[in-house]
């Protein structure tokens, strides 16, 4: 079995090196293989982790809420555990609950709002990221529980990164309105997903002064993680989640 410390050296797809150096003041991996943010780990109220491809023991089953993800802009709120319905994000401030998603290549953020003691998890791929799923998630965390964005915590974990996230021009131009300085985005092109949620968030009241990344990409990383677009129908998922105790 590959040892804590061998996955955390950097990968050796030469375009992905720089960004795939895990931070790790920033980001560790537990016994369990699971990655943990100092960030997160800071609250004591607070339970969460990103799940690999050989995590164990998690996530826990106990109050577990899950959703039927669907690419979409979709939040709901989460009062128990158990199957919440059709959406892409979950949020809460319901002790006991923890809230999950599972990917495998899409993005996978937590976000924690330490004022107020309410969570999210969010499910981001392309789409969901054209849509807006991540705002639209502090929207409603602002609207239901009075969190304020300056003050939430949002922490982006494993998923494709802009060095093998490569899109045609029709997934392309979709992005052209978060990076209005690109000349590239009416052809074949790579596109990144942490940046554009930097920049949607950014704009959505500060929230971007709190924003932390992973930087490891779930394509190069083989040793790590399941990637849909590197093993297509072969590949599995990984579960994250975060919950208040």
């Amino acid at each position: 079995m590959i040892t804590a410390l061998e996955r955390m050296r950097p990968s050796r797809h030469i375009a992905c090196h720089a960004r795939d150096r895990l931070e790790l003041e920033l980001f560790r991996i537990d016994n369990r293989a699971v990655f943990l943010a100092q960030a997160l780990e800071e609250l004591p109220w607070l339970v969460h982790g990103f799940g690999t491809r050989s995590s164990t023991d998690w996530p826990p089953e106990t109050g577990l809420a899950t959703l039927r993800q669907i690419h979409s802009d979709q939040v709901l709120a989460a009062e128990q555990g158990g199957s919440i319905g059709e959406g892409d994000a979950l949020i809460t401030n319901r002790p006991g609950v923890m809230l999950s998603i599972r990917t495998a290549d899409c993005l996978p953020i937590l976000i924690a709002d330490p004022v107020n003691r309410a969570i999210a998890a969010v499910h981001a791929g392309w789409r969901g990221t054209i849509l807006g799923i991540a705002p639209k998630t502090v929207r409603a965390m602002q609207e239901q529980f009075g969190s304020r964005p300056e003050d939430l915590v949002v922490v982006v974990g494993p998923g494709i990164a802009g060095c093998c996230f490569e899109v045609g021009p029709e997934v392309a131009a979709q992005f052209s309105a978060y990076f209005p300085e690109r000349s590239d985005l009416s052809g074949r092109t790579k596109i990144d997903l942490v940046a554009t949620l930097r920049r949607q968030l950014g704009r959505n009241g500060g929230t971007a002064g709190q924003f932390f990344a992973s930087g490891l990409c779930t394509v190069c990383r083989r040793d790590l993680f399941h990637s849909y677009r590197r093993d297509r129908a072969e590949a599995g998922r990984m579960v994250s989640a975060i919950g208040i105790r």
